[in-house]
């Protein structure tokens, strides 16, 4: 740790001891009680309860019962609020070192946008009808619903304009407004202000989570450019994960559930609180285990992803998607080149023979995590946490640019300490990950490493002023980031580095009159490997009436590359075949009938196909594909112009309705065939432009016919998937030496100049009684691409977005604890491109059903099948295939 993080860190430790030092002890007391159904006397669980004027608030148990600590002394009003009930408010007097109680009774009330409180909008609480931006919110009960799966996006399936991409198991892949890709990271995921994206690819790895779902208190979720307040990767929306307080969850809950591919699950949760109610502790732990849906791609013949992706009767790597095998379609779309490239790797746990089959059984997903935190409550409601915890991950399965890799073991720690008050949030955490076992790349073989810590201070003042008719925010951080790939992933010129980040904000909310609310805010970031970005944000809420508003904004934010981006180095595939392409091509010079006459013909072939013609070539034993950073990628931007309107448009139904038209410049591609050519002068694209690709065919398949290879040869395989990105262009200025690994085929990263996205979210539910209640989303998306910028004329990007998507969900939540969800997701059918990996993804409908019952006020137990209907499909081309899962278990809390 250098002289200066430790200086900073220091300091931000002193900051928060002496701010955060205990004020002048006053008398203070203790509230509880117990809230139930005014209807028949059923205690609910999950409802907030607030003293008003103060920052103490806490949450029923399962048993309706509340306690609420340290309480000063005198008069004040309980406000009772749950999603679907009336709000409620209590009088209460508090004396000095005694106990109120404190009962409430709340009567059914269809659902109400109005009462829904966030935070994540504008870092401050507000009704969400008020929020200066699209925002939705994930309820306690969608979150228990889906703890059993372990899987943290399915809570995110029914928000309009939400990519959810899953491949395996837990490989996921979220993200809102176009261009979704594998390992996302345009969307910015928080737990309680921590960043849980991995250094290197600034992505998640959902499987790290070291809390269950069960256990957050909410999740919410906002849409569209937010880096005015959150800063880089706050590109197209935000995910903030709160979890509770300790004295929010006192007691021990224990949870048991398994179920298909030999699930188990396990997770335990201590909290308490020391007699004085001044000190609370939160203990967690957890173990999953689980086989996955992903199979080995190993054998020479390809017949392992052909098996996979389409049915019995198709032949030939060439046949991929739209199989009936896995959505009903009757025969396989034809495209050039590999279908699913064949791997050097299996799956762990398996083994291959001399034809590359595969055998056994894949080696168990395996995480244990473990999390502890210590809560200080001072007199004036605010609170000084310490908490951290760590995860490890086995054998997960991920899709990537460069092909999938799989985590053989990982471990991801982390540490956070926090003081919250009414006007201050001072913060610092540490996030790492390290290899404890290689990741492998499963294309080549090949063992990756990774060793990454994140450093991060950061401070927030909130102060309201003009009897609240102003609000101003300032917060400033200070990140620093520490990688080595042990130069399996990047150079040595590149591996092993240190980087920093700052930045500073500021926010001013108006109300001129009580239906007007005046949003603005700006944010400058900065740092060693990028310029410094200017992020302003302006918008205007007007709320005619409680339940309803409208909203007009306009936002900039951006996105830096990530270390790949910038630095990867790294092989992507392999040809597996035996023969190489050297001795191929001597064995056809040598052979020719008349070598003075037809070598310089074919000399002068190759050389209009950008190919030397001084043979011997020098070839290595594969033709590998390699996989290039770009150092001159510029900083992602986008600017989003978005209007929305939010609103109760009866007793018992909402409507939500956002429109948005976003301008990107310099957006950031997948991999591609191109190389940076500041960095490589020697790499010419634009070489062999006139050829006709059915000239280089013919003189390809007369190199490989001499070789005594098939005609789907990777060569080949290339260069018409060249020829189909780009028209008629010659593969073969791919075909160079530029590493001093011999003769290679590169994938690099380049931008396009200006892409314009434009959509509609709508998002719509009704309530038929107070127990039994729909609701639906439909998101239409489109992208047009403005100006090229670096792509090659005639290359090909995707937004990896289907046009159409929606979802539909019926809920009943019964009075005598049963309750049930029937969950449906549309998707479109649309193209893929990313990385290594282009092709078409199916429509699919899936289905999932939730149904838990609660036998006690210390008993559920639940079921859920996802995919009910076991309709196979793959989400992202070149993901594994996924079907049915049917679990269940039982939570018992004490």
């Amino acid at each position: 740790m250098s002289a200066k993080l430790r200086r900073s860190l220091a300091l931000a430790v002193l900051l928060i001891t002496a701010v955060a030092a205990p004020l002048v002890a006053q008398q203070t007391g203790r509230v509880q009680g117990t809230v139930v159904k005014a209807e028949d006397g059923q205690p609910i669980g999950g409802v907030t309860v607030t003293v008003l004027g103060t920052g103490i608030a806490t949450v029923t148990g399962t048993d309706g019962a509340y306690v609420l600590q340290r309480v000063p002394g005198g008069q004040h009003t309980l406000l009772f609020r749950w999603l679907g009930f009336e709000p409620h408010q209590e009088a209460v007097t508090v004396q000095g070192g005694a106990t109120a109680t404190v009962d409430a009774r709340l009567a059914p009330q269809a659902i109400s946008l109005g009462e829904i409180i966030v935070s994540t909008a504008s870092r401050t609480p507000e009704r969400v009808v008020e929020a200066p931006a699209a925002i939705a919110v994930v309820d306690p009960i969608t979150l228990r619903n889906q703890a059993v799966t372990a899987q943290v996006p399915r809570a995110l399936h029914r928000i309009p304009g939400v990519d959810v991409v899953q491949s395996g198991m837990n490989d996921f892949n979220v993200n809102s407004r176009g261009f979704n890709s594998s390992l996302n990271r345009r969307v910015l995921v928080m737990q309680d202000g921590r960043d849980l994206a991995i250094a290197f690819l600034g992505a998640q790895e959902w499987n790290a989570m070291s809390l269950p779902l069960d256990d957050m208190a909410r999740m919410e979720m906002v849409r569209g450019p937010g880096s005015a307040l959150y800063g880089a990767n706050a590109y197209s929306g935000v995910i903030n994960i709160m979890t509770p307080p300790a004295r929010d969850v006192v007691g021990t809950k224990i949870t048991l559930a398994g179920g298909e591919l030999t699930t188990f699950r396990g997770d335990i949760r201590h909290a308490g609180v020391s007699p004085d109610g001044r000190f609370g502790y939160r203990f967690n732990l957890g173990y999953n285990r689980s086989e996955s849906w992903s199979r080995s791609r190993t054998a020479l013949d390809g017949s392992d992803a052909l098996s996979e992706y389409c049915p019995p009767s198709a032949t030939g790597c060439d046949q991929v998607a739209d199989s009936n095998l896995v959505v009903g379609v009757p025969s396989c779309q034809t495209i050039p080149g590999d279908c699913l490239s064949v791997e050097q790797r299996p799956l762990n746990g398996q083994t291959t023979d001399a034809a590359g089959i595969a055998s056994g059984d894949p080696d168990d997903l395996q995480n244990m995590y473990g999390s502890v935190r210590f809560d200080l409550y001072q007199d004036n409601g605010s609170i000084i946490t310490a908490e951290g915890g760590a995860t490890q991950v086995e054998n997960e399965l991920f899709v990537t640019g460069i092909g999938r890799v799989q985590v053989t073991k990982a471990i991801r720690p982390w540490a956070r300490l926090a003081w919250n008050s009414d006007n201050y949030n001072v913060m610092g955490w540490w996030a790492g990950r390290n290899s404890i076992d290689p990741q492998y790349s499963l294309g080549t073989g090949a063992p990756l490493e990774e060793s990454s810590n994140i450093f991060h201070i950061e401070g927030q003042y909130n102060r309201s002023f003009a009897e609240d008719r102003v609000d101003v925010i300032l917060g400033a951080s200070y990140r620093n980031y520490k990688v080595d790939t042990e130069r399996t992933l990047m150079a040595s010129a590149n591996d092993d580095r240190s980087d920093n980040y700052y930045s500073g904000y500021g926010q001013v909310e108006l109300w001129p009159a009580a239906e007007v609310r005046i949003v603005a805010a700006a944010r400058v970031d900065g740092g060693t490997l990028f310029e410094t970005q200017f992020s302003p944000k302006g918008a205007v809420v007007y709320t005619p009436h409680p339940d309803h508003a409208i909203r007009a904004s306009v936002n900039r934010a951006f996105q830096t590359p990530n270390y790949s981006e910038f630095f990867l180095q790294v092989q992507a595939l392999a040809d597996p075949r035996p023969a190489t392409l050297e001795a191929g091509v001597q064995q056809y010079y040598a052979t020719l009938q008349d070598p003075l006459v037809v070598g310089p013909l074919l000399a002068g072939a190759m050389a209009g196909l950008g190919l030397p013609s001084d043979l011997p070539w020098d070839f290595a034993a594969q033709t590998p594909v390699m996989a290039l950073g770009n150092e001159n990628l510029d900083v992602e931007t986008v600017v989003g112009w978005e209007v929305g309107y939010k609103g109760n448009v009866a007793d018992n139904a909402y409507v939500t309705v956002d429109l948005y038209l976003n301008q990107l410049e310099n957006l950031v591609t997948d991999l591609l065939f191109a190389v940076n050519p500041t960095q490589f002068p020697q790499f010419d694209m634009e070489a062999g432009l006139t050829v006709p690709i059915d000239d280089q065919l013919a003189i390809i398949d007369g190199i490989l016919a001499g070789a005594g290879l098939p005609a789907d040869h990777l060569l080949r395989a290339t260069n018409a998937q060249l020829a189909a990105g780009y028209g008629s262009l010659a593969a073969n200025p791919a075909l160079t030496d530029l590493l001093g690994v011999g003769r290679a085929i590169y994938l690099s990263y380049t931008q396009a100049g200006e892409v314009e996205e434009k959509g509609i979210e709508l998002g719509f539910g009704y309530g038929f009684t107070p127990e039994f209640r729909v609701d639906a989303t439909y998101t239409y998306f489109d992208f047009d691409i403005k100006e090229p910028g670096d792509l090659i004329p005639g290359q090909n990007i995707v937004p990896n977005t289907p046009r159409h998507k929606g979802t539909i969900a019926l809920t009943y939540t019964g009075l005598q604890g049963f309750d049930a969800a029937l969950n449906a997701k549309l998707v479109e059918k649309h193209d893929w491109n990313a990385g290594v990996f282009a092709g078409t993804v199916p429509a699919n409908q899936l289905v999932d059903i939730n149904l838990g019952y609660r036998v006690n006020n210390s008993m559920r137990v639940f079921a859920m099948a996802t995919n009910l209907l076991d309709q196979l499909n793959f989400q992202l081309y070149g993901g594994s295939v996924l079907g049915r899962r049917v679990l269940g278990g039982v939570t018992a809390t004490f």
